[in-house]
């Protein structure tokens, strides 16, 4: 899959305000902002994302996705 298949794939699936995607087509690094990560844990949020793939991360299409997941307010709050 390519880095914009994938952050449309987690686009489509999760409301984000903000979604970067870098990677070498199998190992990917995704910043995803997003207020359905409220009030939730790491753990969580990174359970969200997952599920927005759905089997594609079982069937090897994404091999392997790290990720930073912030609310808005966390994102805002941080150096830009």
């Amino acid at each position: 899959m390519t880095a914009d298949q994938i952050k449309d794939l987690i686009a489509a699936n999760l409301l984000c305000e903000h979604i970067t995607l870098k990677g070498d087509g199998r190992h990917w690094f995704a910043t995803i902002v997003s207020p359905e990560f409220e009030g939730k844990r790491a753990i969580q949020r990174h359970q969200r994302v997952y599920d927005t793939l759905g089997t594609k991360m079982q069937n090897d299409e994404v091999h392997a996705l790290s990720m930073k997941t912030y609310t808005p307010a966390e994102w805002a709050a941080l150096p830009q």
